[in-house]
């Protein structure tokens, strides 16, 4: 293999130094100084313009010499692995798609270049892509392999040049069934032979269906072991954790007859099984003997799963229910991508890309758009599905940026989809616990709306009802006293004059807030109607302790509440009655309590009211100070 090496001509320098030495000899004779200068004046001139253009052609000349660099000597060195190609050997494009290795190592005129571990080679299937290197004097003592680190390369045949002159072939890649391959293993693995007295020369073949960046690199036998041993652990990890999160959906749309869950889990099998294709696990281990698919699998895969992903997030945003139009949008859009990948199927591997990247990007922005969509119109679990896809979707425009031939083969282009779906399983795991929570509190409030009062969650009317007969029969029954409650908001008209109609809707909420924070687990608080509420005290409980209680429910609700204005309180009237001494006709007892209420004055002092007091007939000063008030 021939190194290039810095030179430098002096001979070139010789002309720089010969025209300025003869002025001075010429000029330092007198009597022929002026005619001289006369005579070759123009001559003298000439040969300075000439001189300024040798010097500018040899500074340019040296320019060019520093910059050449030698290239980066082949060392099979087992301490620094792997060891890189680099630019130690020499590729060439066959346009014609028909060399042989014999042509290729004995044809004088191809113009072959320096290898680089980071160039895109434009091959595709017709115009495979030729690298010639030799291996210098190693020591034998162990086995080394050339390792193409491209799960997907189409074929890879490395060429060795026996005793006889003929030239050897191993063969791996998509096109070959990994159970033929030299070495099965992810990506191609092809040993080389070593000698320790003389160079070994090789030939390497390679065929793709869009340009290829695969940085060649050899490695020893027991360097694979233990570099194997270590993406073993992180793609088993990868794959368990797959597995577990298509397992736990499958069961919960069982168990819970969510579709959301199954779509999901039909997503996360499909994304294993894109990851175990990329990655070469699948021709590997679960279609070693079947090259069509391994080849096509990684375009099909990949479209299967986005038009999984569409369905998945359609469901998850209750699309159907918003906005059924939209729904079946991406319902056909879905069917667009299984369509797709049936044609990328059968399709010229020169031609897949083609309709691959497109078709994947318009899959992957139209869930994008549907999320932003469902995020705006108030949907709660809509930006965190946004939030668990964004790595997914940043590492998938890695894979398609490396499949458009933009990006070399790199960490990100090989494990960033690892990385992103390991970042998205658990965001989307808590997200649908969460969704099917909220979804079964949704269920069980209008299954209860006959029961419950959908605003606070308060049981109703009805049920208050029937809940005050038991607790009479239980009262006669175990012969202690209980107590029955009717609250009245009486400054609704008040709060909504001076604060809006917003804080005199929120103030029933809050007064229920705080009639539950006054009830025990044993007692029942009810909303009656727009301002009235009930409420049911068990017993053992004695008429002293009845009227302390209601005291309470008054001065609670005339603390400020929080997000309203400190003068937005409630006030209320309270009546009482205690059971079954003042009555055990339910129906009866609640009338008794709403005409108590009704003969309260609206400007009196006090708040809370006995069943079978006589009410304080109002002052006859201040009637007659009304009356006249009136006809004045």
């Amino acid at each position: 293999m021939p190194i290039s090496r810095k030179v430098c001509d002096n001979r070139r320098l010789m002309i720089f130094d010969y025209f300025p030495e003869q002025l001075r000899q010429l000029r330092n004779c007198k009597p022929f100084a002026g005619f001289a200068n006369r005579l070759f004046a123009p001559a003298i001139r000439a040969r300075l313009a000439a001189l300024a253009l040798s010097l500018l052609a040899g500074s340019l000349l040296a320019l060019t010499t520093l910059e050449a660099h030698p290239r980066t000597v082949l060392d099979l060195d087992t301490q620094t692995q792997p060891v890189p190609l680099a630019d130690w050997g020499d590729y060439w494009i066959d346009s014609s798609g028909r060399f042989t290795p014999e042509q290729v190592s004995t044809t004088h005129d191809i113009p072959w270049k320096p290898t680089s571990g980071e160039s895109i080679y434009p091959v595709t299937s017709d115009y495979p892509l030729w690298i010639r290197f030799n291996v210098p004097p190693a020591p034998d003592a162990e086995r080394w392999y050339l390792e193409v680190p491209y799960p997907s390369v189409n074929r890879a045949s490395l060429y060795t040049m026996d005793s006889a002159g003929k030239w050897n072939e191993q063969r791996a890649g998509d096109l070959v069934a990994v159970n033929k391959w030299p070495v099965p293993h992810r990506h191609p693995l092809l040993p080389i032979a070593l000698s320790a007295e003389v160079p070994t020369n090789y030939l390497l073949r390679l065929e793709n269906g869009h340009a290829l960046s695969a940085p060649l690199r050899f490695i020893s036998e027991g360097r694979l072991s233990y570099s194997e041993q270590r993406i073993s652990l992180i793609l088993g990890i990868f794959f368990g954790l797959t597995g577990l999160a298509a397992l736990v959906s499958l069961l919960s749309a069982i168990s819970l007859r969510d579709s959301a869950y199954g779509l999901y889990a039909l997503c996360v099998a499909l994304m294993g099984l894109t990851q175990a294709t990329l990655t070469g696990i699948g021709g590997l281990h679960l279609w070693p003997h079947w090259p069509w698919w391994n080849d096509v699998s990684t375009s099909v895969l990949p479209m299967l799963t986005a038009s999984a992903t569409l369905l998945f997030i359609s469901a998850t945003v209750a699309l159907p229910e918003r906005l059924p139009r939209l729904h079946w949008l991406m319902v056909g859009q879905a069917a667009l991508g299984v369509a797709v990948a049936a044609v990328l199927a059968v399709m010229p591997v020169a031609s897949r890309m083609d309709l691959f990247i497109p078709a994947l990007l318009l899959l992957e922005f139209s869930g994008m758009v549907v999320m932003a969509w469902a995020w705006r119109r108030g949907d709660r679990f809509a930006p965190w599905l946004m939030l668990a896809y964004l790595p997914v979707t940043v590492a998938a425009g890695w894979t398609v940026a490396r499949n458009a031939d933009l990006v070399p083969i790199g960490f990100l282009t090989q494990h960033g989809m690892q990385l992103g779906v390991a970042l998205h399983l658990p965001i989307v795991m808590v997200l649908l616990m969460l969704r099917s929570q909220h979804r079964r509190e949704n269920t069980r409030r209008i299954q209860g709306l006959d029961r419950v009062d959908p605003a606070t969650g308060l049981i109703n009317n009805h049920v208050f009802g029937e809940r005050l007969i038991r607790m009479i029969a239980r009262s006669e029954r175990l012969q202690h006293q209980s107590a029955v409650m009717l609250i009245d908001v009486i400054n609704s008209a008040q709060i909504q004059e001076d604060f809006g109609r917003t804080a005199a809707v929120e103030l029933p909420l809050r007064v229920a807030e705080r009639l539950l924070s006054a009830a025990r687990e044993i007692d029942s608080a009810a909303r009656l109607s727009e301002q009235r509420f009930g409420m049911l005290v068990e017993g053992p409980i004695s008429p002293e302790d009845a009227a302390i209680l209601a005291q309470r429910i008054v001065a609670r609700c005339l603390m400020p509440y929080k997000g309203l204005h400190v003068n937005c309180v409630a006030q209320v009237h309270v009546a009482y009655a205690i059971v079954p001494s003042q009555g055990s006709y339910a129906q009866g007892l609640l009338t008794q309590l709403q005409e108590r209420l009704a003969t309260v004055p609206a400007q009196g002092k006090r708040a809370v009211f006995l069943l079978g007091e006589t009410p304080p007939a109002a002052p006859v000063r201040q009637a007659y100070s009304r009356k006249v008030a009136k006809v004045a």
